[in-house]
């Protein structure tokens, strides 16, 4: 880990408050050495080497002092990067307040169908509605309106890819009418409706594919520019993919017509540092909130990187790096789109949607090509 990094997990370490009847982090550790039971609701401790957390009380062998980091509870710990012990299973002991809010989302996704105003919800919480918003969104990191709009999105398009008609889907998610959700489905799908409804028919969608460093490498795009960028182990299995979020729009391979987007992918795979992404005609499809989070990694310098509670910060969603986790797994143009710069707080590498030994790779291959350059130069590059 490089100073800097070490300067920022000290900055974590030391705003993370004791819990009752400690004074010092030395006093937490004597506790997690001795498997002090009692204290199993009062913190957790994490390892930076494996990137896990546990209860104080956990059975497995002790790590060394200097691995270990202290978190308040489970979702402090999480927000972090780190994921629970499946052995002493930490995130069961949740604060009072995650438990609620965890609870809630359970109510909303089995009644996805009603209208969930805020002042319903607190009623079912047993707070009031200003007490609710706040924890919910200091817990989940978005509001309870962004939490039911994103389930009601969810069964409505499962509902029409089962073959119903948009009005019925919409009608079944509880919407009062067919313009209340029409104004906002082309920014939360990228296209009609009836187009997603249909599978892409109608889409004219060219791919083509080429070894690289890493495997295998796919482009596919339209007339307007790429739609896809994915890495894999074979051209076959990459397709699949492609073919499951557009199955029937028609689909080509055509070498000749992606020839430049591809052949600019693969410089930079190979660590050629003046090969530019940054300019390639993108045809995604996003929300508002995924358009700033992939702004934002796109603004992050090669060669470095940030952690998820950094992009929260920069878009100004302080407490938010878990949805800034999830617009980075969600990331259609991998690449292009640099989702691999962002890493957890210890700079730990986190998940990858195209595995997390690619992640290591493209991450090692940029800190070495940015070494090799002027700093005036290095700073140019993305």
């Amino acid at each position: 880990m490089n100073h800097s990094k070490s300067i920022a997990v000290s900055k974590i370490e030391s705003r993370n408050p004791f819990p009752p009847g400690y004074a010092s982090q030395e006093e937490m550790w004597s506790a997690v050495k001795n498997r002090r039971e009692i204290r199993d609701s009062s913190f957790v401790f994490a390892v930076r080497s494996t990137g896990i957390y546990c209860r104080p009380s956990c059975p497995a062998r002790r790590p060394s002092r200097k691995n270990v980091v202290f978190f308040k509870d489970a979702l402090d710990a999480e927000k972090n990067g780190y994921r629970p012990c499946m052995r002493c299973k930490p995130e069961k002991a949740m604060p009072q307040e995650t438990e609620v809010v965890k609870k809630l989302c359970a109510y909303m996704e089995r009644t996805v169908d009603r209208k969930h105003t805020l002042e319903k919800l607190s009623l079912v919480a047993g707070l009031s509605p200003s007490h609710l918003q706040r924890t919910f969104k200091k817990v989940t990191g978005i509001s309870p309106r962004q939490y039911s709009d994103a389930l009601k999105l969810r069964l409505i398009k499962s509902s029409i890819k089962n073959g119903k008609s948009v009005r019925e889907s919409i009608y079944g998610a509880g919407y009062g009418s067919v313009s209340s959700l029409y104004p906002e489905s082309e920014k939360k799908l990228g296209m009609q409706m009836s187009t997603y409804r249909n599978g892409g028919k109608g889409l004219q969608i060219y791919y083509s594919a080429a070894s690289c460093s890493l495997g295998m490498v796919m482009t596919a795009g339209t007339e307007y520019g790429l739609c896809t960028v994915s890495l894999g182990d074979s051209e076959d299995s990459l397709l699949s993919i492609l073919r499951h979020e557009y199955p029937n729009a028609e689909i080509q391979k055509n070498d000749d017509k992606l020839s430049e987007w591809l052949t600019e992918i693969v410089r930079y795979l190979d660590g050629d540092i003046n090969a530019s992404l940054s300019n390639l005609p993108l045809d995604i499809r996003m929300t508002l909130f995924q358009s700033r989070v992939w702004k934002e990694l796109q603004n992050i310098p090669y060669g470095t990187t940030a952690t998820y509670g950094e992009i929260a910060d920069r878009i100004s969603k302080p407490g938010a790096a878990r949805a800034v986790a999830r617009a980075c797994a969600s990331n259609p143009v991998a690449l292009v789109i640099p989702c691999h710069r962002v890493v957890r707080n210890d700079d730990g590498p986190a998940g990858y949607r195209w595995g997390i030994h690619r992640k290591k790779i493209l991450l090692e291959k940029e800190k070495y090509a940015s070494s090799t350059v002027p700093d005036s130069e290095s700073a140019e590059i993305r």
